[in-house]
């Protein structure tokens, strides 16, 4: 009599789940010794990773940046498989986006800042208060020193939001930022100098605001106040310069997936529920599903009415996925997750983040020698609230930070979106988009577009007989957008530590069913459920490399107990 193999079933053809499958399958013996199947619901691999094209450019509608690249297995494979280099043009290959110099501030009505001592004070102010949460700005025994002076406001910042707290709770990023700004205030008094009807404070704050949008999409937080601050100074960064992959992130999941024999990935297989069997559900289990104590313990149920058994699965799907699963009768586990693995999921946040791709036509009728010049643009706006805002921004873009061509010279444009804005911009037809995209530009270059060395003059320009980008001879013709939220697959972008949670949080994510401190007194088969994606890492979280992390973990756990070679 042949023993039977154990089957282990990867949910999940993204990072993490094919960096879990090609450990597997590429262990000394393990093809001899295991049975290995990939099930992905979507139509394609990558997951969260998915490399397209766009007005003639390679464009990346997920995963976009290799996040430092000491260290990195994304940075290494990239290297390993030459896809570094490329001489099709791509997204960001210049790194404009990552380059404040290259950037031209301006204030909506079109005042050009700069150069002006508001964006360097308030964009120091922001980054030093992110450098003490996360534990990098260090006081220096110099007190009239830059570092000292911020140290002092972020430290007092911080404990200001405790108080408030009542010295118990968690303070959250954006109670913080917000203190840090307040005190930033008062250390320097009432100054004059503004543009118009910009007071310098109103400069300040819209200019603050600008780098707490772009935090928003960095953690996928919709609101910073939901930001914990504690988490801040646990995650970590690869070292070294951030960089995109000139061939395609996609390359990186092919690389991976080249290992695998066809048909072990299997596409179209959209899981709608995991049967597992907890220690103390086991005997009653037993009898009514009719297994004996060999049998194997996991049964995956198909959207198709296809039924699979396995004896270790391995979940990568998305914390969004999960949050939805454990939720009401949706019933995606049967039984129920644990108590300790369900709180996890709801305590941890999971936010969406969008990318708007815009394509601009020169108008045929006009000539434009400044069609390819337009500027790598941060928006000031005003509150939503003011009686000053230009009426015709809609109010999804009111907390869109930058607009700027994928790469110097493209008439290819991208702004992020996040939170309620990202799902707003879901929902709205192309023509929606456009409309409300030029109507911005046109309130922040009202004339033709302004040239960063040529700042406008220091007076308000009305915008107001300005209509659409027609005016200055190009047009938004064709946009592309990314639609993570209502994406059934992954509802939503990427993890964050939110207040109430903690890097602990992240490590109960990570842990396997039954819980192997259990295993002693039970006789429940070990590692039925096991646990990989970037919401199971605790410092590389929201990461491409935090995935691909989680996928090693969990696939050398298994190895390890069956004491393969190779782990």
């Amino acid at each position: 009599m042949v023993a039977k193999k154990p089957r282990i079933v990867i949910i999940g053809a993204g990072m993490a789940g094919l960096t879990a499958a090609n450990k597997l399958y590429t262990t000394v013996g393990f093809k001899d010794s295991f049975e290995l199947t990939v099930v992905e619901g979507g139509s394609r691999i990558g997951g969260r990773i998915n490399t397209s094209e766009f007005g003639g450019d390679r464009i990346e509608m997920g995963a976009t940046w290799i996040h430092g690249i000491g260290g990195s297995p994304v940075h290494k494979i990239a290297q390993e498989i030459r896809a570094l280099e490329s001489e099709k043009p791509w997204e960001c290959m210049d790194s404009s986006s990552e380059d404040p110099t290259r950037f031209t501030t301006v204030a909506e009505g079109g005042f050009e800042l700069d150069g002006t001592a508001v964006v360097d004070s308030v964009s120091t102010l922001f980054k030093k208060l992110m450098d003490y949460a996360q534990g990098k700005l260090v006081e220096e025994d110099d007190s009239t020193s830059d570092s000292s002076y911020y140290c002092q406001i972020a430290d007092k910042a911080f404990k200001t939001c405790m108080e408030a707290n009542g010295g118990v709770g968690s303070v959250s990023v954006g109670s913080y930022l917000r203190q840090g700004l307040k005190l930033y205030w008062a250390s320097k008094g009432q100054e004059d100098g503004g543009y118009g009807n910009w007071t310098r404070k109103l400069l300040e704050d819209g200019v603050f605001r600008v780098f707490e949008n772009i935090q928003r999409t960095y953690t996928s937080a919709d609101d910073l106040l939901t930001l914990d601050y504690a988490a801040e100074s646990e995650y970590r960064m690869c070292s070294g310069e951030e960089i995109t992959i000139a061939k395609g992130y996609l390359t990186i999941i092919e690389s991976l997936a080249s290992v695998l024999p066809p048909g072990l990935v299997q596409l179209g297989r959209k899981v709608r529920q995991i049967e597992w069997q907890p220690e103390t559900a086991r005997e009653k289990s037993d009898m009514a599903n009719g297994y004996g104590t060999s049998s194997t313990p996991v049964k995956l149920h198909f959207c198709d009415g296809t039924t699979m058994v396995a004896d270790h699965v391995i979940v990568t799907v998305s914390l969004g996925v999960l949050k939805a699963g454990v939720q009401g009768d949706s019933g995606m586990f049967n039984p129920p997750l644990p108590c300790f693995k369900t709180q996890a999921i709801s305590r941890l946040g999971f936010g969406v983040v969008n990318k708007l791709f815009l394509q601009l036509s020169q108008n045929h009728d006009r000539k434009c020698q400044d069609f390819q010049k337009f500027p790598f643009l941060q928006m000031v706006f005003r509150r939503g609230d003011s009686e000053l805002r230009e009426e015709k921004v809609p109010w999804w873009m009111r907390k869109t930070a930058s607009m700027f061509p994928i790469y110097e010279n493209s008439n290819v444009l991208l702004s992020w979106f996040a939170g309620k804005e990202a799902l707003e911009l879901e929902s709205l037809k192309d023509e929606q988009i456009i409309s409300g995209v030029s109507s911005t530009i046109s309130s922040f270059l009202p004339k033709p577009f302004h040239k960063k060395g040529n700042p406008t003059s220091p007076e308000l320009l009305s915008s107001g007989n300005v209509s659409s980008l027609d005016k200055f001879g190009v047009k938004v013709t064709k946009v592309l957008k990314t639609r993570w939220g209502i994406d059934p697959l992954f509802m939503g972008s990427y993890s964050y530590v939110a207040v109430g949670s903690s890097g602990d949080d992240l490590d109960r994510m990570a842990e396997p069913l039954p819980c192997i401190s259990s295993q002693e007194s039970t006789d429940s088969p070990p590692l039925q459920l096991l646990f990989a994606g970037e919401a199971t890492h605790r410092t590389h979280y929201s990461t491409t490399h935090g995935a691909y992390f989680s996928g090693l973990r969990e696939a050398n756990r298994i190895l390890q107990h069956y004491h393969c070679a190779g782990v």
